[in-house]
């Protein structure tokens, strides 16, 4: 073909060749430009009615004009017959050989491109086919071979019209259709008629292929990948590529859900999502290298006071602190489980720095002795461990709450941070002026943070006596309520929750009563509203904490359960991921982690995620507990037993037996799991089991008749467990029982 001459192009020289034809540059002799003719091959044209179909096609696509879009300027036939397409020209390279020129990892896995590069290319793409669309021009064909991108960066969507043609004409050649096949939606591959949302299928796939430089659906051959298509999961990106941003890792499995109605409507909302994520990535790129955001860890104070009772107010006056500065929106404030984790080690501030991801650290101590107060903080630098600013207050116990203050704001001026609109009242705000009842307060949360039964009644106690001391006391009720929903959660019950929540709901309507701008308040709030399945509440209540204070890293880790609840599991991971980055070191958070990695079915990742949790600390006892249900599931049965078994010993805790119950059923010991179930029965006679943990087990064992009866059960008596039912995977037996769906009904997780 070189130096031939085609109507009216000379051929210069090859330029490249697939299923779909040869393409050669040319010269178009009548106009003097360098052009791109692309020969179809002769089975294309072999039946003239195809033909003309394929006629029509290339012209409603040569009427696209779009900056995305490979120009079509002339369809042709040549001397032996082979129809041609003339198009423009450009220098570049395809998208698939972008891909396939990225370096290896040291792991020999490619690595992909660049984020902001990918959301760039995938924009544009996204731009051109909105284009097509709009004039009911479906491509079907998306792929990173028909994606050429200039050596502007310019992207050029080619091929228009041709994947219809090859559907037409059943071209099934080895190597022809085999690359498409991958990149084919659900729908295409069982031959139902392809609309707009295939193409949306389409860039999915081309962006994960972008982003973890492999594909996400393969196979030795055809149909293999068409059943991979149609049954398997994509393995997870951030597999591949940890520093993926949600939003990204959102808008790809959006586009490439299995089922055409779960998709984006169409490509705008797509590019809307592209687009704001693109300004998020140049802001931060802007950000890092203009103005890091101030981060400080304020570590528990240490208390140099004779009387070791005396460290309640230590570490509250620390928590206070740090109440006070996660009010500022444009500063970083590490929570007080990841900072109080520290207490009582003597490790260099620059190493705490680091593992908190903070660029300073307060410490300080407390000396009480009467009425007199010694206060000394210092605020240091972490990168070379001087101090920024220090100070030392003698005063009285009527002026702790100036002293607080004065700590904030010396802090804030150290770091040059600029307090917005209405900030500076919202730090300094005060919530007691009786010192009597802030120092009841301060007992309050000091059990409270102890996390057990026994402390969980002690602060009721305490925030009981501060709020009779000041009945005006918002954070008091606060407190109140958060100790009688940590007595009526799961895992502990130690009333029943139908009692708790009551008693709960009534505290912290109280609080908003005197304060509703008080951000603990609605995250407490937006837990009992889950609990009370009123998901719509819970959602808004959540929201609204957020917004008052956007640093609360408690009101992101429950919210992310509600996501999961939703099946929303995406959204689920990325909150509580949030909630990771304020408070990176908590077991707590991280082990629920892995609980919403393994409510979404995702069990490896929950697997890995709990193992991590056990490196940080050996003794965390449930993270055994979970990880035994998540080895369970896997049926990998005796390493389930051992976690599980290894919880009790650690804890003490017998009705912990009840994880053992369900293991052993899964397992197939159904002699043990019923020995499981008449001691938790006994169990029962001495303190309060839940009837959820006996439907679990049931439900584990097949029996189906007994599981429904305990949930009905835990129904009437209103047990906040049932909030799990749509996902808990222990309950997997029962979906197809109408019985279970009337249950997810009543409690609003189904319509």
């Amino acid at each position: 073909m070189i130096g031939k001459t085609v109507s009216h192009y000379r051929i210069l020289e090859k330029i490249g060749a697939g299923g779909m034809g040869e393409v050669y540059k040319a010269e178009d002799l009548k106009l003097k430009r360098t052009v791109a003719l692309k020969f179809l091959p002769s089975e294309f044209t072999r039946d003239d009615e195809a033909k003309e179909r394929f006629i029509r096609e290339a012209q409603a696509a040569s009427s696209l004009q779009h900056a995305n879009i490979c120009t079509i300027h002339d369809i042709d036939k040549a001397e032996d017959g082979r129809l041609f397409i003339c198009m423009d020209c450009y220098e570049g390279e395809t998208l698939k050989d972008k891909i396939k020129d990225q370096s290896l990892s040291d792991s020999g896995m490619k690595t992909g491109l660049k984020i902001d590069e990918i959301v760039d290319l995938a924009i544009q793409i996204a731009q051109g086919l909105i284009k097509a669309h709009e004039k009911g021009i479906v491509h079907r064909d998306i792929k990173p071979a028909n994606i050429f991108i200039t050596q502007d960066e310019v992207v050029k969507i080619l091929d228009f019209g041709l994947a219809k043609l090859a559907a037409q004409t059943k071209v099934t050649k080895t190597g022809s259709t085999l690359g498409t096949v991958s990149y084919m939606s659900p729908e295409q591959t069982k031959g139902e008629e392809a609309d707009h949302r295939s193409d949306i299928w389409s860039l999915g796939i081309v962006m994960y292929e972008m982003i973890t430089g492999q594909l996400p659906f393969k196979g030795d051959y055809e149909q293999a990948i068409v059943y991979s298509i149609l049954n398997d999961e994509a393995e997870p990106m951030r597999k591949v590529r940890n520093e993926l941003p949600m939003e990204l890792d959102l808008v790809v499995r959006k586009a490439m859900q299995k089922d055409s109605k779960e998709r984006y409507e169409n490509l705008q909302k797509l590019l809307v999502d592209l687009n704001s994520l693109k300004k998020k990535l140049e802001a931060n790129q802007t950000e890092d290298i203009e103005k890091p955001l101030p981060s400080i860890a304020v570590l528990p104070f240490v208390n140099m006071s004779a009387d070791p009772e005396n460290e309640y107010f230590s570490d509250g006056l620390a928590e206070d602190l740090i109440n006070a500065l996660s009010k500022i929106k444009e500063f970083r404030v590490s929570a007080r489980t990841s900072t109080f984790s520290f207490k009582g080690e003597k490790i260099d501030v620059r190493e705490i720095g680091g593992k908190l991801k903070v660029e300073t650290v307060l410490e300080g101590s407390v000396r009480k002795a009467g009425n007199r107060l010694r206060i000394t903080a210092q605020l240091i630098n972490v990168r070379d461990g001087y101090h920024l600013w220090s100070e030392q207050y003698d005063r009285v116990m009527d002026d702790v709450f100036d002293i607080q203050d004065e700590i904030t704001l010396a802090i804030v001026d150290a770091l040059k941070v600029e307090l917005l609109a209405g900030e500076n009242q919202a730090v300094m705000k005060r919530y007691t002026q009786n010192v009597e009842a802030y120092n009841l307060y301060l007992q309050g949360r000091y059990y409270w943070n102890k996390m057990n039964i026994e402390a969980f009644r002690k602060s009721i106690d305490y925030f009981q006596r501060a709020v009779e001391t000041d009945p005006t006391y918002a954070l008091a009720y606060a407190g109140l309520a958060d100790s009688y929903t940590g007595l009526g959660d799961a895992g502990l019950s130690a009333i029943p929750p139908k009692e708790a929540f009551s008693n709960a709901m009534e505290a912290v309507q109280k609080a908003l009563e005197i304060d509703d701008a008080l951000a603990e308040a609605h995250a407490s709030l937006a837990h009992l509203k889950m609990h009370d399945f009123d998901w719509s509440g819970t959602e808004q209540e959540f929201k609204r904490a957020i917004e008052l204070n956007p640093n609360y890293a408690t009101t992101y880790h429950m919210f992310a359960f509600y996501f999961a609840l939703m099946e929303r599991h995406d959204e689920s991971i990325a909150t509580i991921k949030r909630a990771l980055e304020l408070d990176p070191v908590s077991l707590g958070i991280k082990t629920d982690l892995g609980v919403l990695f393994y409510f979404a079915r995702q069990y490896d990742q929950a697997i890995a995620q709990y193992h991590k949790t056990l490196e940080m600390d050996p003794g965390f006892v449930r993270a055994y507990v979970t990880l035994g249900s998540a080895y369970g599931q896997k049926g990998m049965y005796q390493e389930a037993i051992d976690m599980v078994q290894k919880a009790i010993d650690l804890s003490g805790d017998h009705s912990k037996i009840a994880a053992l119950g369900r293991v052993y059923a899964l397992s197939g010991k159904k002699d043990e799991a019923r020995k499981v179930i008449a001691e938790l029965k006994a169990l029962a006679k001495q303190r309060y089991i839940s009837p959820y943990c006996f439907a679990l087990i049931y439900a584990s064992l097949g029996e189906k008749d007994q599981a429904i009866n305990w949930l009905q059960s835990a129904y009437k008596n209103h047990v906040s467990e049932l909030i799990y039912m749509k996902v808990d995977p222990y309950l997997d037996k029962l979906r197809s029982d109408p019985r279970f769906t009337a249950l997810l009904k009543k409690v609003g997780l189904v319509k």
